[in-house]
This record gives C-alpha cells, structure tokens and sequence, in this order.
C-alpha cells in the first residue's frame, strides 16, 4: 500500500477545512489511454480511517479489487492514505487530499452539518454490527438487568459507547445514572475486563468478538432493538466538486469494490490472501499458513455486516442502496448519541446517480472467479 500521507484527527480545524474545501484541487488532472471499454485512464485517492493491521473492510473491497483484476477492469489506478478514524478520513477527502473514503455514516452527518460539502455516494455496511455480550453464565440476560452495572466500552470516545448509552435508553433505562462505561479496549484486554468481573458486559462490534471466540472463548449476546435496525455504518463519501468532475471514476471505482465484496461473499480465504498480498502488515511476521484460517472468519464476519442478512451471494443486488428510511433512523441514532443536532438535508446529503452504474456489472461472472479461486 503506497502511503502518501498520514492525517490526524485533530490536524485540520473547522475554518481550515472549509477553507481547504474552497480551494479543493484539480480532480480533471488524470490523462492516458482509454481501455476497450471506453474507460479513460484514471487514478482515485482513497482515505482509508485507520491502517489496515487485520481482516476488514480495505481488504475484501480495495485488495480483492487490486489482485483480483477488478480496478484494471476499470482501467483504474487507486492509490491510499491513512487517516485517524472517519473524522479525519472525510476531513481528508473534504480538504482534496483524497477522492473518496468509506467511513461512519455519523462523521458524514457530521461534517456535513457544519457545513463541509461532502456527500455520501454509496452505502457499504448494512446491517448494525455492535452487540452487547456477557459472560454465558452471567446474570445479566435482558437489556433490563444492566441498571446498576458496568459496561465495557473501546473507549469514551469510540462508537461502542454512544451504542451502550443507546442501548440502555432503549431498555427504558438512564444512561447517565443507571449503567457505568468503563474503557476496556478490545482484544484480550476486553476479555479480561469481563472475565474478571471489572465489568459485567462488553458493547463491541461483531468483527471483534469472532477474533476473541476463534481462542474458543464463548459469549451470550442480548438482543438489540429494533431501534437499531436499518441503522448505517461505514458508506462511501466524496466532495460535492469531486462528484462533479470525477464521477465517471468514482462510479468505476464503486463497481470495482462491489465486485471486491461479492468475491469475498464467496470465497473469503481467497479474498484473504490477496489481503496479505496487499497489506503484508496483517501478518505481523507471521506465516499466511499460520494465520488464513482465522483470518477468513473474521473477514467473513465483516462481509456479513456488509452484505444481504438473508440469501445467497448469487441473489445480491443494489449494492450500496440506502433508503430515505435508513438514513432518517441513522440521523435519528446520531441525534440521540450527540453526533449532529438536527435532521439533514437528505437531497444535499446523499446522491445515490452513480449506483445504477456502479451495478452493472456481471455477478456470475464475478461468483464463478471467486469460486474457482484457490482457497
């Protein structure tokens, strides 16, 4: 992964980044030749929120796009950034210094409320993936038993805690005087928070519990609200001039990603591999051998936060489709966590004209490949 820069989260203030948003850059700059599709040579900056040091969502959309022959396809070159979480990846692609980011649909909301013109073109996480888990011979069986009892969060400033104070509001209870967040981290460090009794639930994303259970460690998981279906997550975001000028290569580049996700859908060890190709960092050192086995889970894992809960991968469709009613449920989430503090303008928000192209494309072809993959 090519890094040409690194953006903080706190490294570009509210009046830096409108200015920078005014100045923006030369989205026009890219020239060569144009493939037997009619697709003009194109390179598209991607923020990616945090490095990428496991199984997750860079890999079964970047990396299979890569190695997979999915972005040449597109007569695409995609280069990366880090950033510092979803604040600071749609700062960076706010400030021009990236095209495009997938990240929390909260930092969208955000950004776009203070007046940043970014606009969401594409969902990718679809179905809500924090759950509150507990020991399986805990007391603690109903959102109701949490009144008087500590909840292990990531950290005071991750999303794990605005879904724990949801959470329990939901159950009817205060989040300010009836439960306690206590910052765990993730890992083994959460686990142990747990085990020890420091805490008496843990609010973590699916991805990390399977990491956690692949030890053979087991949870009891209570059952979230219906206040937290249809509520979105990571979804692509561009600047309002970045949509103008680059559209065509944005829209390729979603294409790309949608086939990188399908063949992950199908085939997450193959999709793995081409990971470690792409992000060697994920080995830490470690031999491919030594870790694909549980590496596949947890990508599948994250796949199945972004893909259809029911059906085959044959049966996908609409792919990055968010309704008007995920949206109003998703700002109403964000209201509620202290993210935005008003309802946004939904026809300034989210510009859904490339999705129609950004699937088109030919699923069994792309089934077929994945499954004919070596896994």
């Amino acid at each position: 992964m090519k890094q040409t820069l690194r953006v903080g989260a706190g490294a570009v203030t509210l009046s830096a980044l409108l200015a920078l948003t005014a100045c923006g850059g030369d989205s026009d700059s890219d020239s060569g030749s144009t493939d037997a599709s009619g697709n003009k040579a194109a390179t598209v900056q991607l923020a990616v929120a945090s490095a990428v040091t496991g199984p997750k969502e860079e890999v079964a959309t970047y990396a299979v796009a890569k190695e997979e022959g999915f972005l040449k396809e597109e007569n695409l070159t995609v280069k990366t950034i880090n950033a510092d979480g979803s604040v600071a990846a749609v700062q960076a692609v706010a400030s021009g210094s990236a095209d495009i980011t997938p990240s929390d649909a909260g930092a969208i909301l955000a950004a776009r409320e203070k007046g940043v013109p970014v606009v969401a073109v594409g969902g990718l996480v679809q179905n809500w993936p924090w759950r509150i888990a507990t020991t399986t011979d805990s007391k603690v069986k109903s959102a109701d038993d949490l009144k008087g009892k500590k909840i292990g969060v990531i950290s005071l400033a991750s999303g794990s805690a605005p879904y724990a104070r949801a959470f329990v509001e939901d159950a009817g209870l205060d989040p300010e005087k009836d439960v306690d967040l206590v910052p765990v981290g993730v890992g083994t460090q959460a686990l142990t928070a747990l085990e020890s009794g420091k805490v008496d639930a843990l609010a973590l994303y699916t991805q990390a519990y399977t990491t956690i259970e692949l030890t053979g460690k087991k949870f009891a998981y209570l059952e979230n609200g219906e206040r937290f279906e249809g509520i979105r997550s990571l979804t692509y975001a561009v600047r309002e001039d970045t949509l103008k000028k680059k559209g065509d290569a944005i829209e390729r580049f979603l294409r790309a990603s949608y086939k990188g996700m399908l063949f992950s859908a199908v085939n997450p060890e193959a999709a793995m591999k081409d990971g470690y190709t792409v992000f060697p960092a994920i080995l830490s050192g470690q031999k491919a051998d030594d870790r694909i086995k549980n590496d596949s889970e947890i990508l599948k894992t994250w796949v199945a936060t972004a893909t259809p809960a029911e059906g085959e991968p044959a049966s996908f469709k609409d792919w990055g489709a968010i309704s008007d009613e995920a949206w109003t449920k998703t700002a109403d989430y964000m209201k509620s966590a202290g993210q935005i503090t008003k309802d946004p303008d939904l026809k300034a928000l989210w510009n859904d004209s490339l999705l129609k192209g950004a699937n088109d494309f030919d699923a069994a072809a792309v089934i077929s490949k994945a499954q004919s993959a070596t896994k």
